[in-house]
């Protein structure tokens, strides 16, 4: 599908390029700075669960409009682990310095946000205050689709599974940042990382009813009442069936960008190829609810 413009009757107060066939959408005509109109917010929902990810260019945000957006769907959710930035607990501050060698950027492995919580988040708001001059991208995949192509068999078979999530991977003792050195974020290990959480390996949608595979490479950790040695080859295929070129939705970061994604249906990663220049962002999440399977 090649990108083309959107217009009204589809949204009656935005218009919307999409950007792929897997989905993504440009929103067009928006200033979220601004509180939004109730018909506005809803169509906005609606795009959402549609599209996967809504971005909007040329936004000028102070971290208190940021919010301000972002509260209009929802409580927020602070981010356990990481210090938030200063004076704004429900906020994290995503840097990497121009100077900084280290070969793992912060979320630049497949995941969604927070699923080692019993409520994993609704949504993400990222807004970009420095962008690289080359690189930095993010892709998202659309886990939608991922379950959609799946063969009957492997749907049935899902249906009936449930998947432990955990953090210990990343925010363990042991963990990928125990030793972190990021020297522009504080990200702290910890042991609470290691609780393990069930959640369905394939969830419903709360507001279109489809069908979505919930995994993802940092924390589906393994199946319930199986070993992470004896989940391993499943997992290992559900992972790279989800990250399919034709899921996937890439974004070019440019300052004054914002992009707010459905966390429930979607993966993504954090390009990491922007050696030499700074990268500054601002995230904040949309508190969501426990996930179900309706059959």
């Amino acid at each position: 599908m090649s990108a083309q413009l959107q217009a009204s009757p589809a949204y009656g107060t935005f218009e919307v390029e999409l950007l792929c066939g897997a989905g993504g959408a440009e929103v067009r005509g928006l200033d979220v700075s601004k509180p939004l109109p109730a018909a506005t917010l809803a169509e906005l929902r609606r795009a959402l669960a549609d599209h996967c990810v809504l971005f909007f260019r040329d936004q000028d945000l102070t971290p208190e409009q940021q919010k301000a957006f972002a509260l209009q769907f929802g409580p927020l959710a602070a981010t356990p682990f990481i210090k938030p930035l200063d004076g704004h607990p429900e906020m994290m501050r995503i840097v990497r310095e121009a100077d900084e060698k280290k070969k793992l950027n912060f979320g630049g492995r497949w995941h969604s946000d927070m699923t080692f919580d019993a409520a994993p988040v609704l949504g993400t708001v990222l807004y970009s205050r420095e962008s690289p001059a080359v690189g930095g991208d993010t892709i998202w995949s659309n886990q939608m689709l991922a379950f959609d192509t799946l063969s009957h068999g492997m749907q049935r078979m899902l249906e009936g599974m449930t998947v432990m999530h955990s953090a210990k991977r990343s925010y363990g003792p042991q963990g990928t940042y125990a030793d972190d050195d990021l020297k522009s974020m504080r990200i702290s290990a910890s042991e609470l990382a290691l609780k393990e959480t069930p959640h369905p390996c394939v969830r419903t949608h709360p507001e279109n009813g489809r069908k979505i595979l919930f995994i993802n490479w940092v924390y589906a950790i393994r199946f319930q009442d199986m070993t992470e040695e004896e989940s391993a080859p499943l997992l290992e295929f559900l992972n790279r069936h989800s990250q399919r070129p034709e899921f996937q939705i890439r974004f070019r970061w440019k300052k004054g960008s914002l992009a707010f994604w459905d966390n429930r249906s979607t993966q993504h990663l954090a390009v990491n190829d922007y050696a030499g220049y700074r990268r500054v962002m601002d995230r904040v999440t949309i508190a969501g609810d426990k996930p179900y399977y309706k059959p």
